[in-house]
């Protein structure tokens, strides 16, 4: 059984990025597991797997521009269904 329903991805492309403030706002503030966070001062990549994947969105945006966006519902996905 899944403990968080969302498997979260995203790219951060900013100025001054750091791997860990990102992980320890994370960490401390929204709900999840699995978190890796990845990168450089300029490009960050974030997985985390949360049932608030738009709070790990709004944080991010806030950091600079977001892309490559990925939220993959993984109760489906153990179910064998896609989307």
């Amino acid at each position: 059984m899944l403990t968080y329903k969302f498997d979260t991805q995203l790219l951060i492309e900013g100025d001054n990025l750091s791997e860990e403030e990102i992980d320890d706002y994370i960490t401390a503030n929204i709900e999840g597991d699995c978190l890796l966070v990845a990168g450089d001062e300029t490009v960050i990549k974030i997985h985390f797997h949360t049932d608030a994947p738009w709070e790990v969105l709004q944080y991010a945006a806030a950091l600079g521009d977001i892309h490559d966006v990925v939220i993959e519902n993984m109760e489906r996905q153990s179910r064998g269904l896609t989307g």
